[in-house]
């Protein structure tokens, strides 16, 4: 199905992300200093940069797990029916788990992510964000941190997408339809 034209206006440099992630990380280490092993899950697909450069930064010792959920598909509006596409491949059950999320748009996927690891009974669990949406909430949730808060734009970029394109830009992008 061909894209309609558009165009990529910067939202967030590459510059500010990587202080962001530093600031985040110091503030992850501090409430995890105690833990023996951190699990970090990735939820694929728009995570994979972030989760790339916030494990890099931390300074705990971590495992990477992934688990893709999905209630978009290739459109830009939620289904709100959120499916696991790939589950985890170990086991949190009394394990520190912090789940990494590209953004909480309606929060559908992220309440649905939360309740099905809390079932498998972490010691802790938390979440981060790189981009909080409020204005788009529909689920009463929010990520433990946010890396920014953005209004009601469709955006794009570093590892986020529209329609499998732009995951490579090295910053957050709003998507401007030219037609």
């Amino acid at each position: 199905m061909p894209q309609p034209p558009y165009a990529i206006d910067q939202m967030i440099s590459a510059k500010a992300i990587a202080a962001r992630i530093e600031h985040l990380a110091r503030e992850i280490e501090a409430e995890f200093a105690d833990t023996s092993k951190l699990v970090v899950v990735g939820l694929l697909r728009g995570s994979f940069v972030f989760i790339a450069d916030l494990v890099r930064e931390l300074d705990l010792p971590v495992e990477v797990d992934f688990l893709e959920a999905s209630s978009y598909g290739d459109a830009m509006t939620t289904s709100r029916e959120v499916r696991i596409l790939k589950d985890l491949r170990g086991e949190i059950g009394g394990r520190d788990v912090l789940v990494v999320e590209d953004i909480v748009d309606t929060g559908w996927t992220l309440s649905h992510v939360i309740r099905l690891l809390q079932s498998r009974e972490p010691n802790r669990l938390a979440t981060i964000a790189l981009l909080d949406k409020p204005a788009r909430r529909e689920v009463d949730v929010k990520a433990r941190w946010t890396g920014f808060e953005i209004p009601d734009e469709f955006v794009v970029g570093y590892g986020i997408d529209y329609a499998q394109r732009n995951r490579n830009l090295p910053f957050i992008g709003k998507v401007r339809f030219t037609e």
